[in-house]
């Protein structure tokens, strides 16, 4: 079992990808660099194994396809996740692996944003979205994350071994950022000086459609997660509509006995109906989501005495 694990998903980055690996040698020099090409066509891959780092292989598309290969295959106390592009600086990662390896940290966050991220940045849009995406996420999780979709982290063993990758693209670190405020993790929150991607270098991140994903993938997490919320927030709406146009119907029946709006009635009792089923859902579901919670605990314990084994086996070996 490996100490520190730097892990590098790349695509295309054969114009940055040896002065990452150059630099994170230099800093970490204990540690072992995974490069994990995602069918790169430029010669990622060749560049890195001459920099000295492990080069695998992930043949599906998507930043959370290679991120789903990496957490499996690799074991380690500590792991260090980067994007091939050079735009993280190297110098911050000891710090974030002593968080992780001495203060018992689950993931550290690389914090771009309270830092030059607003100044580096060239793309507009993108520095909107992470405002969005951090203050929403902190809204509906009443949490404190300063930078949500930052490709720079650190995490613990247990961490790695318990985290459930479903995201295949670039909305994999808005799910692991909710994940770990979810589960009551120990999160840690490290600021960094972001620099823009160097000239010829270009981003994989699509603004809308990526953009598009992350919402998304927000608004599935919080059903599954908080469904009570969820399922609540429509079943008032519902309420709502339903008793707000039943109203009118209502008073024209105390003032003239009659019921003039049969219609309206009927679909105001289907609505108010379909709100207590929402809310009946969301009870049910969280009964389930308890659950869940339970066993993914005894999971992180199953985690930990692996962990355990691995560093005796390691030891015995020496």
């Amino acid at each position: 079992m490996e100490k520190i694990a730097v892990l590098i998903p790349c695509y295309n980055e054969s114009k940055t990808i040896k002065k990452v690996i150059e630099d994170f040698k230099r800093e970490l020099p204990e540690a072992i660099i995974y490069v994990y090409d995602n069918n790169s066509k430029d010669g990622t891959d060749k560049i890195a194994k001459k920099a000295g780092a492990i080069v695998r292989y992930e043949r599906k598309q998507g930043k959370g396809n290679v991120i789903r290969s990496m957490f499996r295959d690799i074991n380690a106390e500590c792991y260090i996740m980067i994007d091939g592009d050079d735009t993280y600086p190297a110098e911050y990662a000891r710090k974030m692996c002593d968080l992780v390896l001495k203060n018992g940290s689950d993931m550290v966050i690389g914090d771009r944003l309270s830092s030059t991220y607003f100044t580096e940045n060239k793309r507009p849009f993108h520095n909107i979205g992470n405002v969005i995406v951090r203050k929403l996420i902190n809204m509906i999780y009443k949490s404190d994350i300063r930078d949500v979709m930052t490709g720079y982290r650190a995490f613990s063993y247990q961490f790695v071994k318990t985290f459930p990758v479903l995201s295949k693209g670039f909305e994999i670190e808005t799910e692991m950022t909710i994940h770990t405020l979810d589960k009551n993790m120990l999160v840690d929150n490290v600021v960094i000086e972001y620099r823009d991607r160097p000239e010829g270098s270009k981003s994989k991140l699509n603004t809308y459609s990526d953009g598009f994903k992350v919402l998304r993938t927000i608004a599935r997490l919080f059903r599954t997660y908080q469904p009570m919320k969820y399922f609540g927030s429509i079943a008032g709406v519902l309420a709502v509509l339903g008793g707000g146009f039943s109203i009118p119907v209502f008073k024209d029946y105390f003032a003239t006995g009659l019921v003039k709006r049969f219609p309206t009635l009927i679909v105001c009792c289907f609505v108010i109906l379909t709100a207590i089923v929402s809310l009946f859902s969301g009870a049910i579901l969280k009964t389930i989501t308890w659950k869940n919670r339970q066993d993914f605990e005894m999971t992180r314990h199953q985690a930990r005495n692996k962990k355990e084994e691995l560093l005796k086996e390691a030891k015995e070996a020496e």
